[in-house]
């Protein structure tokens, strides 16, 4: 008989009983192989596997176990517990280190430290405390557990009492943010300096300052299993298009992700853009004043938690090639600007596709035009040289964005004149090839939208190797699939290429030239408005006339 076994008085003496050792391993070894086959997807699912039943336990013994296993208190470091006594009762306060506003909770708690147990009702302490007691704003009592570990990872605080199946949560949420600065892509020389950050609150903040109409709506939803992250839809209700709004609530609210790190890409690839067509469908801004102008032309805005740019939908590729610079000139001004942006786009897509033409067909240029060389030849065709200076330049933008900034100015002179002067000495280089080739580069860069700049980058290469292989065909044909191509690219079933396609005369006319602000009266028809008019009557008339 083993010396380690004992027996209990009063019982048969070969029933051996186990030592409370043993007993904790085998306690141990269940709890490890439940942990292991835990297959939840949500918070919900897991509360119930772990607790039975998705309610606040009474017993805050109960939720410190079930916490331990949901959310891991007691292993990470942010997850905290303070226990404290309100009124005689044992309580509980949970929330995350560095989300919580130290002040709001510490003053919330010194209130509650004075009560004592004739302060409040037996069995209604926790509604008492939340009715008299919490001085506090934005207050929510809720049963399901897992609506508060959602919310507690939101930064919210969550208060427990012993003997209550509820939990009163305290919104007392203090986000790390950035200051607010001036959008780099989307700088002005005269206008507002204030542009979004990486806080959600923050950005419909700095919209609703300039849009102070009670229209605007502002819903939230959830996107993500894991992530929880705050997704909100911006819109002038009555300005709007419902059929659209409803289109884009539906897509997001079905979306069944993992969650959204990458913030609002990984959502336009989701409810948007599905496919491997490189255009752009939704506008990105980082600047309130343009999101608060296109909310009052009826567009949509969704925004997402911790992403410093908004998307701006539907939009159409005249949209993306318009800058906040030309309203903030006189018309005359704006219009000019907007046509020397035209022409750097339309350079930086058929520029160097029109003269590698005339360089495979020479019969096809005019004398006159003899000085657009090449005047000498180099050892690599033309071809292969407006390749290598194709991906140089791509290699030049990453490595600008990869290089620290004391070392930005030393980058540039190696590539300006180590790279491409001795590149044309040695022969490698013809100089027109360079000269083109900046002059394409610039028109991306001049191009107002980032996404779509490197969408036309694409439609060069794509063209130039077309001309390269088949001339004159080639051009032709690559150029009639891009028109096709953008045309029967839609967005929210707006076409993409509109006014151009189908055409509007007026549209058009609001496209080619920046009009004073009293003549521009109703919104563009593109985004089916509810009211299109943006002046009352009188004003309607004078800007008629």
């Amino acid at each position: 008989m083993d010396e380690n076994t004992t027996y209990n008085e009063g019982i048969e003496p070969d029933i051996p009983v186990i030592p409370p050792s043993e007993i904790k391993e085998l306690e141990e070894e269940a709890l490890k192989e439940k942990r292991n086959a835990e297959t939840s997807d949500s918070t919900e699912e897991s509360v119930i596997y772990w607790q039975g039943e998705d309610r606040v336990p009474e017993k805050i013994s109960v939720l410190k176990e079930t916490l331990k296993e949901v959310m891991g208190y007691g292993v990470s470091f942010d997850v905290i517990i303070r226990e404290m006594t309100f009124a005689g009762r044992p309580a509980a306060l949970l929330f995350l280190n560095g989300f919580t506003n130290d002040v709001i909770v510490s003053e919330i708690l010194t209130r509650l430290t004075y009560l004592t147990p004739e302060d409040v009702r037996d069995g209604h302490a926790l509604n008492d405390m939340m009715k008299a007691y919490i001085p506090h704003v934005q207050v929510e009592q809720v049963s399901k557990l897992s609506k508060v570990i959602n919310d507690v990872l939101c930064g919210i605080c969550a208060l427990f009492i012993e003997g209550a199946s509820t939990a009163i949560l305290l919104d007392t949420r203090k986000y790390p943010v950035r200051g607010l600065e001036e959008p780099a892509v989307e700088r002005v020389v005269r206008g507002a300096r204030d542009g979004f950050t990486e806080t959600i609150v923050t950005n419909i903040n700095l919209v609703r300052r300039r849009v102070r109409d009670p229209g605007l709506h502002v819903e939230t939803m959830k996107v993500g299993r894991r992530t929880k992250t705050d997704v909100s839809l911006l819109f002038i209700d009555d300005i709007a298009d419902r059929v659209q709004v409803e289109a884009i609530r539906r897509k997001i609210k079905q979306l069944d992700l993992e969650g959204l790190p990458l913030g609002d890409k990984q959502l336009e690839e989701a409810i948007v853009n599905k496919g491997w067509h490189p255009y752009p469908l939704v506008r990105y801004s980082e600047r309130p004043d343009v999101v608060a102008s296109h909310l009052l032309e009826g567009r949509i805005v969704v925004m997402v938690d911790t992403s410093p740019s908004v998307m701006i939908m539907p939009t159409t590729f005249f949209d993306l090639c318009q800058h906040a610079e030309e309203n903030r000139q006189t018309a005359f001004m704006g219009t000019y600007l907007r046509w020397i942006r035209f022409g750097g786009i339309f350079a930086s897509m058929f520029l160097l596709p029109l003269w590698m033409l005339l360089v495979v067909h020479p019969e096809l240029k005019p004398p006159a035009l003899d000085i657009l060389g090449p005047q000498e030849n180099a050892k690599i065709p033309i071809i292969g040289q407006f390749l290598i200076v194709e991906f140089g330049v791509d290699l030049l933008r990453l490595a600008a964005v990869h290089t620290p900034t004391p070392l930005a100015s030393a980058m540039g002179l190696i590539a300006a004149i180590l790279i491409g002067d001795i590149a044309v000495k040695t022969g490698l280089f013809v100089n027109e090839v360079v000269l083109y080739m900046a002059v394409a580069a610039i028109g991306m860069f001049a191009t107002p939208s980032y996404e779509l700049g490197l969408a036309n980058r694409m439609v060069r290469l794509v063209l130039l190797v077309a001309t390269a292989l088949f001339g004159v065909k080639g051009f032709v044909i690559g150029s009639t699939l891009l028109i096709l191509s953008l045309t029967t690219h839609r967005s929210y079933n707006s076409s993409y290429l509109w006014p151009f396609i189908p055409f509007s005369a007026k549209a058009m006319g609001e496209i080619l030239f920046r009009k004073p602000l009293l003549t521009s009266t109703r919104r563009p028809a593109l985004n089916k408005t509810r009211d299109h008019t943006k002046m009352g009557t009188e004003m309607n008339s004078k800007g008629r006339h």
